[in-house]
């Protein structure tokens, strides 16, 4: 078939980043991500234009997902920032309004983008030296045998996302919801690896959020008085019950056959053929001593009742994604036929009961050891419940990492200015040997190096959406903010509590300088070796694997785009 229309050659750009068009589409994206940081973060309603679902949010995984970036440039960044996000979970923002600035900075000092890389990339090693160090004065050791440092962690995400719409008294109640939930699925009895559990999120829209609840083993959804309270059911001689799990269908029909002919006798019927094989799996079942039934799909209702009649009780319809916990949490192995299984597939349970959240009815299985949980999540509407689980998931994911590493990092912006200010604090004492190193002058390496302190430090500026100003101290380099309208005011320390972090507060005698001002540098005078960490309500605490995974992706990416010498398109 000839073609309607002559093939086109593709498209070559050279040198991307001197295209007036690029710089507007970054400073616009940069923009959009920066009004959605942090607790005041602005909302943004997600739909496709033709109607549809309409998802309210703040979140970069949610925002970056439904944004259409056609420019190669913008792919990269989003590409990349989006698979920190898959990663880790959190600070995605922080990566992305880092990358943005990084990029704009860097490339407005008009200095070679290969002699620009080597000295970020010695910057970034530094950095990453320091949060590594025992030395670092915005890193907090987290102590899973004090929970109110696990508790700072939980609230700083959940107060970081104003969609979900939480009071102070919800956000106290889903901050120990959330941690409950997690240390129920760490195994209590942990052999040379040790495998988290399970947090299986029912959800409950249209309550109230102090209505979520955390019950260990798992919830099973079923219909309205199906079981008799209290239940009877079959148990061992050691007071258990058995369980048989099956992942294929026990309704009947012919649907699961496998392909080809089927040859049937005159006065056979394939249905009574089935429903006796059926009966006679019933039959095995009641004679192994099986107390509970599950089944992935569905079952004969003549087999519900038969199984009824011996006290066994029949759960169906369970879906896929309940087989895996399951499975794991009764030890069972999903069976996948009803021709021939064998007992040692049977799994166990501690108890069964039934519970009831109106409108909705469950069977509480409830296990012999508790790794393996069910959060029963509400929130008042479609729209806070779907971001509040977006939020928790995150969380779960924030302590998964933080127990395999230990440590959280200030929050609130204090560790971006403090880092900047370290980074300026080691510029000015850089030796020559490292500038040889590095082959580039003192005066290339101070620009590169400011450059990259002011992309952090806008960071920090991003969490002001009011007009406020944003203040950092000439000790400890932290953050201070400001609220609109006191600008004017000569003393600043009757207008600041505590820093960003609430770490540090105005008792102390510290000197105050506005964020990325022209006017002087802020030097560290000294460094706290050991913050005094006081775990308590106000202090605000980041993901220290997340954000440091964040800072090498945002300079890394930032670097990669700087180094585009022409982008070729097929415009076919």
């Amino acid at each position: 078939m000839s073609r309607v229309e002559a093939k086109k050659p593709s498209l070559y750009i050279s040198d991307p980043l001197s295209e007036h068009a690029v710089h507007q589409s970054l400073s616009v994206l940069s923009g959009v991500l920066k009004s959605c940081y942090g607790p005041a973060g602005r909302l943004k309603q997600l739909h496709n234009g033709v109607g549809g679902y309409v998802c309210t949010t703040s979140q970069s995984s949610a925002v970056l997902r439904s944004l259409s970036i056609s420019h190669p440039v913008l792919k990269v960044l989003t590409a990349s920032v989006q698979n920190h996000v898959s990663r880790y979970s959190d600070c995605g923002l922080f990566t992305a309004i880092l990358c943005c600035s990084l990029i704009e900075n860097f490339t407005s000092i008009n200095i070679l983008p290969c002699t620009v890389i080597k000295i970020s990339k010695h910057l970034l090693t530094l950095c990453t030296d320091y949060l590594q160090s025992e030395a670092c004065a915005c890193r907090v050791p987290v102590d899973f045998s004090n929970l109110e440092t696990l508790f700072c962690l939980v609230r700083s995400i959940l107060t970081s996302k104003p969609a979900c719409m939480l009071r102070k008294t919800e956000v106290d109640h889903l901050t120990r919801l959330t941690v409950k939930a997690f240390l129920l699925t760490v195994p209590c009895h942990v052999e040379t690896s040790a495998v988290l559990g399970k947090c299986v999120i029912v959800p409950m829209k249209g309550r109230r959020v102090v209505d979520s609840t955390v019950f260990p083993g798992l919830l099973l959804e079923t219909t309205e008085k199906q079981f008799p309270n209290p239940l009877s059911i079959k148990r061992t001689s050691s007071d258990m019950i058995k369980v048989a799990l099956f992942c294929v269908s026990m309704s009947g029909d012919l649907s699961n056959l496998a392909e080809g002919s089927i040859t049937v006798h005159h006065g056979i019927s394939l249905e009574m053929s089935e429903l006796d094989q059926l009966l006679n799996v019933g039959k095995q079942l009641v004679n192994d001593g099986i107390g509970l039934v599950v089944c992935q799909k569905v079952i004969h209702p003549s087999l519900k009742q038969y199984l009824k009649e011996n006290h066994v009780v029949t759960v169906d319809r369970v879906g896929l994604s309940m087989m895996e916990p399951l499975s794991q949490m009764t030890g069972s192995v999903p069976i996948a036929s009803i021709h021939s299984f064998s007992p040692s597939c049977y799994g166990s349970l501690k108890d069964v009961c039934t519970v009831s959240f109106a409108p909705k009815h469950f069977v509480h299985l409830i296990p012999n050891d508790t790794f393996i949980c069910s959060l029963m999540l509400c929130n008042r509407s479609e729209t806070t419940w779907d971001e509040l689980k977006r939020v928790y998931e995150t969380a779960e994911h924030v302590l998964q990492l933080t127990i395999k590493e230990p440590l959280a990092l200030l929050g609130g912006g204090c560790s971006e200015t403090h880092l900047a200010s370290y980074i300026r604090h080691k510029s000015c004492n850089l030796p020559a040997s490292s500038i040889k190193a590095i082959d580039c002058s003192q005066t290339q390496f101070q620009l590169v190096a400011d450059a990259f302190c002011r992309s952090l430090e806008s960071v920090a500026c991003s969490l002001n959406h009011d007009d406020g100003d944003i203040f950092t101290d000439m000790v400890y380099g932290h953050c201070w903010l400001v609220p609109s309208g006191f600008s004017s005011v000569s003393n600043w320390s009757d207008l600041m509590s505590k820093c960003g972090c609430g770490i540090n507060s105005n008792t102390q005698n510290l000197n105050w300088k506005v964020l990325q001002s022209r006017f002087g540098s802020p030097l560290l005078q000294s460094c706290l070796k050991e913050p005094p960490v006081k775990a308590d309500e106000f202090l605000t605490l980041d993901c220290f694997a997340a954000k440091c995974s964040g800072l090498q992706v945002a300079v890394e990416t930032a670097n990669l785009i700087l180094d585009l010498s022409c982008i070729i398109e097929d415009q076919n």
